[in-house]
C-alpha cells in the first residue's frame, strides 16, 4: 500500500467513525423550539386565549415539548394528563379571592410582626377542560403555555394558576388571569375577529 492509499483510507475512516458517532448521539431538542417551520412549532394548535381584563391572544398555542396539562379531576379524584390537541377549549374561574394584609418583621424584634398598612390581592382559581368528545374535566391545574402570534415575532408565555397574588398595593382587578383557551382552525378565525374588535374599543376600564 502506497503512503498516499493508506492516508485516503484513514481520512475514509474518520469519516465513517464520526458519521457512526452522529447516529449514535444526535443532537438534543430544545424542548421550547424550534420548529419544522419558520415560526411555528409543529405541534402547536391554533386557537386564541382570552384574558380577565378582555384582552384576546390568536396565535398557535403550545406546551413545552412534549408536555400534557395536569389536572385534577375532582369528579373521578385523581389526575388525569390530557394532551393539547384533545382539548376543544380550557376555562379558567375564581374559586375564591381576597386582599391580604402585607407584614414584616419588626425592626430589632426577630419574632414580631407589624402589619404594613398595605395588602396584595390574593386568589384561587379552578379549570374546566372540556375535550373534543364532550367530556368535561374540572379541577385545580397549574401549567405554562405559549402563544405564538400569527403575524410572527416571540411568543408570549402564559401561566395558568392554581392559585396566584399580586404586589402589595395592587387591587385584585389588576391580577389578570387566564379566563378562556379555545383550541381549533374555527377558534382561530373567532378570535382574530374578537382581538379586533377589542383593539378597536379599546381596554376594559
Amino acid at each position: 500500500m502506497t503512503v498516499a492509499a493508506g492516508v485516503i483510507l484513514a481520512s475514509l475512516g474518520a469519516g465513517l467513525s464520526r458519521a457512526a458517532q452522529g447516529q449514535d448521539n444526535p443532537p438534543e431538542l430544545n424542548p421550547f423550539g424550534p420548529s419544522t417551520k419558520a415560526g411555528a412549532r409543529d405541534d402547536a394548535v391554533p386557537g386564541y386565549v382570552e384574558l380577565s381584563d378582555g384582552t384576546i391572544r390568536p396565535g398557535r398555542i403550545y406546551l413545552t415539548r412534549d408536555a400534557r396539562l395536569k389536572i385534577f379531576d375532582a369528579k373521578t379524584e385523581r389526575q388525569r394528563e390530557v394532551p393539547l390537541k384533545a382539548i376543544h377549549r380550557l376555562d379558567g374561574a375564581v374559586l375564591r379571592e381576597w386582599l391580604e394584609p402585607e407584614w414584616r418583621f419588626k425592626e430589632n424584634a426577630n419574632d414580631e410582626k407589624v402589619y404594613t398598612g398595605r395588602s396584595y390581592p390574593s386568589r384561587e382559581y379552578v379549570h374546566a377542560i372540556t375535550l373534543r368528545d364532550g367530556r368535561t374535566l374540572r379541577g385545580p391545574l397549574s401549567a405554562l403555555m405559549y402563544v405564538a402570534p400569527e403575524t410572527g415575532g416571540e411568543p408570549e408565555k402564559l401561566l395558568l394558576h392554581k392559585r396566584d397574588k399580586g404586589p402589595a398595593g395592587t387591587t385584585l382587578k389588576s391580577l389578570v388571569y387566564v379566563r378562556t383557551i379555545r383550541l381549533g382552525e374555527d377558534a382561530l378565525s373567532e378570535g382574530k375577529q374578537k382581538a379586533q374588535t377589542h383593539k378597536s374599543k379599546g381596554p376594559r376600564k
